[in-house]
């Protein structure tokens, strides 16, 4: 199994999972790759360099802590827009999973749907869907709350 580290041209990092080398290029020449994030099906390799199991997982005395290759926090609250790159992509990924779990799909029929709980038609709940530019800005000028959330294709099932 080789793991590469892959990156989309919205500059979203993670890794992918191939038999061979031949199986990723195979993959990637079909458009078979998109990200996780985006869905940008624009994806490249990173450099990377091997993993070498060489002792027990501890680092070395007086070495500094680290999290995702960035220096560990040092206790002092830190902002979002301080976190490093992967961690804002956990936490992202984290929120959708949770809206994702705890929403009902209600597919093209949201402006409609969300009218109808809006008005008192449907009782009030937790709904996703899609709506157009012009449903959004019909909803919002209504006085009905919505907010664009870009979920992944991948999200419709398992997500590793």
């Amino acid at each position: 199994m080789k793991v590469l580290d892959l990156h989309c041209s919205q500059d979203h990092s993670f890794e992918g999972w191939f038999a061979s080398e031949d199986d990723f290029q195979g993959q990637l020449a079909r458009g078979l790759l998109e990200c996780p994030l985006c869905g940008d099906k624009a994806i490249a390799k990173l450099p990377s360099a091997p993993r070498l199991n060489l002792g027990g997982g501890e680092a070395a005395p007086g070495a500094p802590a680290t999290f995702g290759g960035e220096p560990a926090a040092t206790g002092a609250p830190t902002s979002v827009a301080a976190l490093p790159q992967a961690a804002m992509q956990a936490a992202w990924l984290r929120v959708v999973r949770q809206v994702m779990a705890r929403t009902e799909d209600v597919g093209q029929r949201f402006a409609e749907e969300a009218r109808r709980i809006h008005y008192g038609e449907a009782g009030e709940r937790a709904i996703r869907g899609q709506a157009t530019r012009e449903q959004t800005r019909e909803l919002l000028d209504e006085g009905i709350a919505v907010m664009p959330l870009p979920i992944p294709a991948g999200f419709d099932g398992p997500v590793q």
